[in-house]
């Protein structure tokens, strides 16, 4: 059974890099957002998992914020949002022969950690995307979690949020690591679940709003693994 996910892990890591060479080539050639789009989609649908979505979208939404569990994360997203992402992202990630030309290219953003230059380029490259219509999104945690807890959620978003004013919708993905862990080699589908809570017009006079926004993300995860026994 573990060598069957091994290959399943190995056929889906081929896929989703089949699918980012794809968007790289269609990019020009589609209108915005459509490329990470389809890209998503035929990850989502030639690895077979589906997804459950509970709450919905905020039309008005101009900040995500996520828990992130899995490199599915991004193209389960990118499928159940029908706005165009501006993903914020660590500058490493952006330095990747191929995968970081994925994320020049839609202008996602960078941000170099403990560095007050790389803030100010963040808040400008903020407001720029704000400005072409894009929502900001980010995984506060700031790196994976393969665990049922949420990792202390870094500043960066509150920052964000809080300079502009925006209104943050937060997003809890279930058990997306059960499904797909890069450092176990482990694939298999199922049904993810994505819980849209409640937006927010962030408060820069709540120092604690983002500490906050956590204990509610960590209470509806809590709550939705111990009343759903198919997340377990």
């Amino acid at each position: 059974m573990k060598i069957f996910a091994q290959i399943s892990w190995l056929f889906a890591t081929i896929i989703i890099f089949a699918s980012l060479a794809f968007m790289i080539l269609i990019y020009y050639l589609v209108p915005r957002p459509y490329s990470p789009k389809i890209s998503a989609w035929i990850i989502r649908l030639t690895t077979f998992y589906t997804v459950e979505i509970e709450g919905e979208e905020h039309p008005d939404t101009q900040m995500f914020l996520l828990n992130h569990q899995s490199d599915l994360d991004i193209g389960v997203m990118e499928t159940v949002s029908k706005k165009d992402l501006a993903w914020v992202a660590k500058q490493e990630l952006f330095d990747i022969p191929f995968f970081g030309l994925a994320l020049k290219l839609p202008e996602d953003i960078a941000v170099v950690r403990e560095s007050k230059t790389s803030l100010i380029k963040l808040l400008k490259d903020a407001k720029d995307r704000l400005k072409k219509g894009r929502v900001i999104t980010m995984f506060p945690e700031g790196t994976r979690s393969t665990n049922a807890k949420m990792l202390p959620f870094k500043s960066g978003a509150k920052i964000i949020a809080d300079k502009f004013g925006l209104l943050v919708q937060p997003i809890v993905l279930m058990q997306t690591a059960k499904y797909y862990n890069v450092k176990t080699f482990y694939y298999k589908p199922g049904k993810i679940k994505v819980i849209f809570m409640e937006p927010f017009i962030a408060d820069k006079n709540n120092e604690n709003w983002l500490n906050e926004l956590r204990v509610k993300m960590q209470k509806v995860y809590d709550n939705e693994l111990a009343n759903n026994p198919s997340h377990r």
